[in-house]
């Protein structure tokens, strides 16, 4: 499968989604005021961003509202505060979890939403219940994703199965989802392509979600870009779980649609980002999550290391390794 495209030129279908309150919601709990999510919203639309995620519809029966923000239930009511009507072009977009979302309580008719679309988040041994809420959620208007989580990790014949299950769907996309920060640009490059391959065949569209535990987010969603692959994620900053995910000033300054604007969104992280960092609120590459993206596991170990601001990096590089054999 060859390049779609060269570095000067730009492909009026790519989308750009900004997953900043849901993916960094991770690291302050969701504890994001709503001056910042309406200013980001607003520079969101300036700044030519396709879909904004306001963060997750998680259960209020799994989780406690009272130890989380808003964003981590993303009430109606809360967005609607936010955005109006939104009387933009940019569309909105909310994520659910399988087995963490009471869905057909908690998700109403499109026609009664100012959500746009649905992402579904599943592993591979729960695609059947996905496909359940896919299901659902197309049937009540909204447009679907899947994001297949932790692919790093899963295997060659299973994976192949459940894409083609999903191309089979009515899921509207398939999101590559580099959870570990573990892939290089060639291994993307190869997942990609089966991915697209699924795409072309059953007509859906392909997005990429990629985490910086080594620094490569940004390098892997130009690689799947470079391919073919359209939906592409990012965050301010890069704020997200751990490591964080691929930059969204990176990302916006590197396409070439001219819809696209860096400006508000630099003036948005002058005005915002340097004060939740100074407030304690941490993300970013650090040599923990290098250590855990290299051996393709998951970052909690390295969250704990940071928190608890552990720097016997070799030590922990060690227990990583007799654990991993």
């Amino acid at each position: 499968m060859g390049k779609k495209g060269e570095i000067v030129s730009f492909r009026p279908e790519i989308k750009v989604l900004d997953a900043t309150i849901r993916d960094g919601g991770l690291v302050n709990n969701f504890y994001f005021t709503d001056d910042f999510v309406r200013d980001l919203y607003k520079t969101n639309i300036k700044a030519g961003v396709d879909y904004m995620e306001f963060g997750y519809r998680a259960s209020k029966e799994l989780f406690d509202v009272d130890k989380f923000g808003k964003w981590k239930f993303c009430d109606e009511e809360d967005i609607r505060n936010i955005v109006g009507e939104n009387d933009s072009d940019m569309k909105i977009s909310v994520m659910a979890d399988v087995g963490r979302t009471d869905f057909k309580k908690d998700i109403i008719d499109r026609k009664d939403s100012v959500v746009d679309m649905y992402r579904i988040a599943t592993y591979l041994n729960t695609i059947p219940s996905a496909i359940e809420m896919i299901e659902y959620c197309h049937n009540k208007g909204y447009e679907t994703t899947v994001n297949i989580m932790a692919i790093s990790n899963a295997n060659t014949a299973d994976l192949d199965i459940a894409l083609d299950i999903l191309g089979r769907s009515c899921v509207d996309g398939i999101y590559i989802v580099d959870s570990y920060g573990s892939l290089y640009p060639e291994q993307t490059a190869a997942i990609s392509e089966r991915y697209l391959e699924v795409g072309d065949k059953y007509g859906k569209q392909i997005g990429m979600h990629a985490h910086n535990n080594q620094q490569l987010a940004f390098a892997n969603t130009i690689e799947a870009l470079s391919l073919g692959v359209n939906y592409l994620d990012a965050t301010v900053s890069g704020m997200g779980r751990g490591a964080g995910n691929c930059y969204m000033e990176l990302l916006l300054g590197f396409l070439k649609n001219p819809k696209y604007n860096l400006i508000p969104l630099l003036d948005f992280i002058e005005g915002h980002i340097q004060k939740l960092r100074d407030d304690g609120v941490v993300w970013g590459y650090d040599v923990p999550y290098l250590l855990t993206g290299r051996l393709n596991k998951h970052p909690r170990s390295a969250i704990e290391f940071i928190k608890e601001h552990k720097t016997g990096y070799s030590n922990m590089y060690l227990e990583l390794l007799e654990n991993n054999i």
